[in-house]
């Protein structure tokens, strides 16, 4: 497989406007040519070798923020909605796409948001009778979609507030009890903690001081929750100095994403950054042995993983999703170049499916996407026991994986033969370009069909280059 050049003209215009230095004064302390550095900028050329060194012993840059972050996913997303059929023409070639995503970031987000709003008011008009009754309904993203978003293009690392909970869970004496943290930090507030048999997993009543805890629920989510509420008390004006910078389009956008700092600041004070990144590496990430070291469980470990992209001690970039028995994404990161559809499920023949068929178990996969790009996949079911008779159990399936540059690091790695076959896997049968997939449930966005009458193979269709 050829090796991919390296264009990052905004992160250089980006880095440079930071420093507050002249292109000379730049070029200069990269040691190349005026005309040369603004080649690079301006993505004429691509960055080299030597460039990359100089970025790193000047500056202290680390060089993996070059590689994988918004472009990449810019380049995705817009992949995506170039197959839509009203699109007509051709697709605009790759090259084009990473240049308008590395030099126009702004424009191709505006570009995703013209899409969006196109697309939910045909499904509008595709449902009169919702439309009709909702005149007043603005062409905006649902909040949902918008907090999806505001964290996957912040590569869902959130310094300030991961910063934020490693000091709140580090004492005197290095990592700290988490339910004497969380009692330590209420107390201080005039805040009671009491552990009931209600139903409800948390109930604050701030006007009583009061937090109930369910009982009944695992020990992992339990602390987890504790940790949500002590990050809404004590954590306010960090999220929302946070939120305004986010620019929500919509108040219930805001507070969903403040549900969402609280999740992320729980998380990272019950895996704190250094000393899970550590961990990771000492086990090999070993997610069983992680969860216990951690008092965590298998999803909040395999989670984390993904989000251990602190400039400087960055861990392995991870993708991570979380699908139903459906094949719904409800949770979905990538610090990888493998980026997830934005509109329904995953790639059938992807192993996150099968998990569900082998209840407790870890499924590996070795797998290669449509791009050439390869990477050792690792599914595994989650159960969420509601804790009573009478009160459903929610089912889930996680995946998690790398590229297979990084397998050796991975304990999952070991007696898999990384040169061996790899099964073919795409991102979603809507914009897979594999024509051959024995497992294609819809036909590809902006491939024309060829059908038969008189030949029938997997397909009812054949699919034109």
């Amino acid at each position: 497989m050829a090796t991919q050049k390296l264009y990052a003209g905004a992160k250089l215009r980006e880095m440079r406007t930071r420093l507050g230095l002249t292109q000379k004064a730049f070029a200069d302390k990269l040691a190349v040519s005026l005309p040369y550095l603004n080649q690079m900028e301006n993505n004429h050329r691509p960055v080299s070798a030597a460039v990359v060194l100089a970025l790193a012993q000047e500056f202290g840059l680390d060089v993996t923020e070059l590689t994988v972050g918004e472009s990449e996913r810019l380049v995705s997303d817009m992949k995506e909605a170039l197959a839509d059929p009203v699109f007509a023409a051709a697709s605009p070639p790759l090259a084009d796409l990473r240049l308008a995503a590395s030099n126009a970031p702004a424009l191709a987000r505006a570009f995703l948001d013209l899409h969006r709003a196109y697309r939910q008011t045909h499904e509008r008009l595709a449902s009169l009778d919702e439309a009709l009754g909702r005149e007043d309904a603005a062409l905006r993203p649902s909040p949902w979609e918008e907090v999806r978003d505001f964290f996957h293009y912040c590569d869902n690392y959130i310094d300030a507030v991961d910063r934020a909970a490693e000091h709140f869970m580090t004492g005197p004496k290095g990592r700290r009890d988490v339910v004497a943290a969380v009692r330590e930090a209420l107390e201080r507030r005039g805040i009671t903690l009491h552990f009931t048999d209600a139903p409800a997993m948390r109930r604050y009543d701030p006007q009583a001081r009061r937090l109930d805890m369910s009982s009944r629920v695992a020990g992992p989510t339990q602390r987890f929750q504790l940790l949500h509420q002590v990050a809404l008390i004590t954590q306010n004006d960090l999220f929302d100095a946070t939120l305004d910078l986010a620019r929500f389009q919509t108040p219930e956008a805001r507070d969903i994403a403040k549900i969402g700092l609280a999740n992320y600041f729980a998380g990272a004070c019950l895996l704190p950054y250094r000393a899970f990144l550590a961990a990771a590496q000492e086990t090999r990430h070993d997610l069983e042995r992680l969860a216990d070291l951690f008092g965590a469980s298998i999803e909040q470990v395999a989670h984390r993983l993904s989000t251990l992209q602190r400039p400087g001690a960055k861990g392995i970039p991870f993708f991570f999703v979380r699908v139903d028995q459906a094949g719904t994404i409800t949770k979905r990161h990538s610090a990888t170049r493998l980026q997830f559809a934005r509109f329904g499920g995953a790639c059938p023949l992807w192993n996150v499916h099968r998990a569900f068929e082998t209840p407790g178990r870890f499924l590996r996969q070795l797998a290669e996407t449509p791009d050439g790009v390869r990477y050792l996949c690792l599914a595994r079911d989650v159960s969420k026991p509601g804790g009573a008779f009478h009160i459903p159990t929610r089912r889930y399936a996680i995946g998690l994986g790398c590229e297979v540059q990084h397998a050796d690091a991975l304990v999952y790695a070991d007696g898999l033969d990384l040169k061996g076959r790899f099964e073919p896997i795409g991102i979603s049968c809507r914009i897979c370009e594999r024509a051959d997939c024995h497992q294609r449930s819809v036909p590809p966005l902006g491939r024309r069909l060829r059908v038969d009458p008189d030949r029938r193979d997997v397909l009812p269709y054949e699919i034109a280059p």
